[in-house]
């Protein structure tokens, strides 16, 4: 249940997170000062997450699901070292290119460059890997099961930047959407002479 709740907070704060200038029409000047703050609550919940996750592992529900995935645990942990690497290194790099951005917006901060110019949302792509991580360290079905509720839930996130994003920066935005893809790079269609 604080499973629940929590992933359920986190979206809604993580989502008043991204959406500084919405909040700056609102109440004025602190917009990007609360948003900040609205990330780092988000963040708590997603330790919260992690650290229930953990306990469900050693107090799992009673319920009539399996609590093991039917391979061995090695099958498992080579998953979630083959779903981690890439995660991790396409979210630090966006971590990385977006600098302080990443948790805490400023009003002056300037559109991205780096991985930036070719995704949208790099961090948002690897920060969805690493939900699999743990399920999969603890070889927990459940676990795994109920990680697949982030694949909306980041999609999600990533609408409501966008809609902050383009407030923000309008036509430049549209701009670089335009070019980039949201999750995964923009495949450039081939010009052929004839």
């Amino acid at each position: 249940m604080i499973m629940i709740i929590s992933s359920f907070l986190l979206t809604i704060f993580y989502i008043k997170s991204v959406q500084p200038a919405l909040l700056e029409k609102k109440i004025g000047e602190g917009a990007f000062k609360r948003c900040y703050y609205y990330r780092i609550i988000a963040s708590s919940f997603m330790g919260i997450i992690l650290i229930t996750q953990i306990i469900y592992f050693y107090y799992p529900l009673p319920l009539n699901f399996p609590r093991f995935f039917p391979w061995h645990y090695w099958v498992s942990f080579l998953i979630a070292i083959l779903i981690a690497i890439p995660s991790l290194i396409i979210m630090f790099k966006g971590v990385h290119d977006a600098g302080e951005e990443t948790i805490k917006p400023s009003k002056n901060h300037s559109l991205y460059d780096g991985i930036y110019n070719k995704v949208r949302h790099p961090q948002a792509l690897g920060e969805l890997g690493i939900w699999w991580i743990v399920p999969l360290l603890l070889n927990s079905p459940f676990l795994g099961i109920f990680s697949l509720i982030w694949i909306p839930i980041f999609y999600l996130f990533c609408l409501y930047e966008e809609k902050d994003l383009k407030l923000r920066y309008g036509e430049a935005y549209l701009e670089y959407k335009k070019k980039t893809g949201m999750i995964f790079p923009k495949i450039k269609s081939f010009n052929r002479n004839r």
